[in-house]
């Protein structure tokens, strides 16, 4: 087993002292291998040095322009300092190294939106639910780009998704409220809205959706 695996081992195991000495012999001993600078990043971003595990992924970066999963990282660590326009670049150029997974379509869906950008973020969403189909956060976030968009009955359709995968889902639960509301449906917006506060008592916007409902019925 080669460093770099045992490194990855260590990781699994949660040693991370283990796994960040031997990636660091692993650099020591071929200081051009991109790999073993990205691995030793994620030891770093998984303990919550994100300032020197960027450095260690834009370095990976400087030796293999094409190492997709060092602009991925890079992009997550840009989206954790709400650095939004450069976290969606990275996520973009990820895309286009070949990382073809939903986490990547879904950070960069997400990136958008936070950019008001809807209508871009949409089907980058959508994939990540196709890739993902287990992912509750996922299908809340594709939901909720939906819903934003005015596409109310195709929102309903993915945070009911999102619900049947984690049902203690809140913000789910609450905007299911909205959009039911938005529609008319007193009955089933009243019943959203009390889960949420069943779930979440201080949900603000669940009881204030509530009592909006309430007046209507």
């Amino acid at each position: 087993m080669d460093k770099n695996q045992q490194g990855i081992q260590y990781m699994q195991e949660g040693k991370w002292e283990e796994a960040a000495k031997i990636f660091m012999e692993a650099i020591d001993e071929n200081p051009e291998d991109a790999v073993s600078y990205i691995n030793f990043g994620n030891v770093l971003s998984a303990v919550g040095d994100g300032e020197r595990a960027l450095k260690f992924f834009l370095k990976a970066i400087e030796l293999d322009e094409n190492a997709g999963v060092a602009y991925y990282s890079v992009g997550n660590l840009l989206f954790e300092k709400e650095q939004f326009d450069e976290a969606k670049n990275m996520f973009e150029q990820a895309m286009q190294k070949g990382i073809d997974h939903g986490d990547n379509y879904f950070m960069l869906g997400i990136s958008l939106m936070q950019l008001e950008q809807g209508k871009l973020a949409l089907p980058y969403l959508q994939r990540a639910t196709e890739l993902n189909p287990q992912d509750a956060e996922a299908a809340f976030q594709y939901g909720l780009c939906l819903a934003q968009l005015e596409l109310i009955d195709e929102a309903i359709k993915q945070l009911q998704q999102c619900i049947e995968l984690d049902e203690e889902h809140a913000d789910a639960h609450y905007n299911l409220g909205v959009a039911y509301g938005f529609k008319e449906d007193v009955q089933k917006a009243l019943a959203h809205f009390n889960r949420a506060l069943d779930i979440q008592p201080d949900h603000m916007l669940a009881g204030y959706g509530k009592k909006m409902i309430e007046k209507q019925a």
